[in-house]
């Protein structure tokens, strides 16, 4: 398995040299690096992040198809949902040793859990559960409970009455609500994964530059949804998947059409490109069970021009500094509300009219761990955004900056989204930035 990854790793480098868009794997090659990826995170990651919360047992119940979001990272390629009931048990003994992985379930779990519900000696699945964590005799029961995070909020109600009627007062005074543990596993990226990630934003990267240029848009005639439809067209051509439907929209020279006040629920479905036009793309994919989320932006040339504006390239160098000012201010152990109060007056400071929208990514798009403002919340995120900041974890910088471009008459948005890391080296982008407005058609 090791061989597999450090071949697919390489193959990966030599074709990102020779060609924009990385190569692919095909179903069975990718079904075994989530496996090897998610052994990999069981036995080396999630011991620590059990250790760090102080939880010496988690319990994950779910039944076939309304699986908590965490079960769902949880099951091998091969399980497209859970089977029946299935609950899983992660138990640390201390002292060093390897936590016990036990599925209290009709089936083991791929090669991952153990399966230890003899329906001989126990005929009800819930007091096989009750006996093992009688044996186990837990100081902490973790259960998937959160107020503020949907993610780490997986256990439905009519689970959680079930099981606290089955335990003791005793053992009942011991469940305590995994929120921090749930939300520690979603966000923490592994080292595999790491090395992988970068390779998957490319992949964004490169469909992007494919769709959004003269093969595809001719002024005067495609529409934003055509390129829309392009995109997604060619996410499933690949054998990948989209998290989420993309958008195209336009800004441009007409100082009665005030664009950039527009809210993300209004926005036109379509509208025909133009020359003169700045494009705005907001997209992503799924690949490898990690997502993207990129946004950038592009010039429709028109005749004679040979390049951008130098007033929205100027707007643009104001998003890319709201962006360094963000990055710069990670720290770990700051929370997101802090991260985004230091980062908003630095760029008040500069002149920068700004907005923070800053998320986690990783196995989920919107993806736990702490926010960092949202578009409509700009003092601050209660919840969500007194999360602090660890090492590996990853982030869509997404953020605008609003500047006047005289020459239209009105107030233009760039609006930026990249990935990225922060690790005890600080935070990198996982395939760079894009730094200038790129053409179409794109410049010889």
């Amino acid at each position: 398995m090791k061989y597999i990854f450090i071949l697919f790793a390489m193959s990966s480098f030599m074709l990102c040299a020779q060609t924009p868009q990385p190569g692919i794997l095909d179903m069975r090659a990718r079904a075994e690096m989530i496996d090897d990826m998610l052994e990999d995170r069981i036995d080396n990651l999630l011991p620590t992040l059990m250790r760090r919360e102080g939880i010496d047992m988690w319990v994950i119940i779910s039944r076939e198809y309304n699986e908590d979001p965490v079960m769902r990272t949880m099951l091998p390629s091969t399980w497209l949902n859970a089977r029946r009931r299935t609950i899983m048990v992660f138990f640390d003994p201390g002292n060093g040793e390897p936590i016990e992985k036990i599925a209290i379930a009709r089936y083991a779990v791929g090669r991952l859990l153990k399966g230890e519900w003899d329906i001989d000696v126990y005929p009800n699945q819930w007091e096989a559960l009750l006996n093992l964590i009688e044996s186990k005799d837990p100081k902490q029961i973790g259960i998937n409970q959160s107020d503020y995070f949907g993610l780490a909020d997986g256990l439905v109600h009519t689970e959680y009455e079930t099981f606290m009627k089955v335990l003791s007062p005793d053992l009942r005074s011991r469940v305590v609500s995994a929120e921090r543990l749930a939300i520690a596993w979603l966000e923490t990226r592994s080292d595999k994964e790491l090395a992988i990630y970068p390779m998957i934003c490319r992949l964004g990267h490169s469909i992007l530059q494919q769709s959004l240029s003269e093969k595809v848009i001719h002024p005067g005639i495609t529409t934003t949804a055509d390129v829309v439809w392009d995109l997604r067209q060619r996410v499933s051509d690949l054998g990948l998947d989209t998290w989420f439907h993309p958008t195209v929209s336009i800004q441009r020279y007409d100082p009665d059409n005030l664009d950039h006040l527009r809210t993300f629920s209004k926005r036109p479905d379509q509208r025909i490109i133009q020359p003169g036009d700045l494009l705005h793309v907001d997209f992503g994919i799924t690949y490898l069970r990690l997502n993207t989320d990129q946004q950038q932006h592009f010039y429709v040339l028109k005749p004679g021009e040979h390049d951008v504006p130098a007033a929205l390239q100027e707007a643009f160098k104001k998003a890319n500094r709201l962006q360094d000012i963000l990055t710069s201010k990670f720290d770990e152990g700051l929370t997101g509300n802090e991260i985004l109060k230091a980062s908003l007056e630095q760029a008040k400071q500069e002149g920068i009219v700004a907005s923070i929208y800053t998320h986690p990514i990783g196995v989920h798009g919107h993806a736990a761990g702490p926010a960092i403002g949202m578009w409509d919340q700009q003092g601050g995120v209660k919840g969500t955004g007194d999360y602090p900041l660890y090492q590996n974890t990853a982030y869509s910088i997404e953020l605008n900056a609003a500047s006047e471009i005289e020459e239209w008459g009105k107030v233009v948005r760039i609006m930026l989204e990249e990935d990225g890391v922060f690790t005890k080296d600080g935070f990198e982008f996982l395939d760079g930035r894009q730094e200038q407005i790129f053409c179409i058609p794109r410049k010889n």
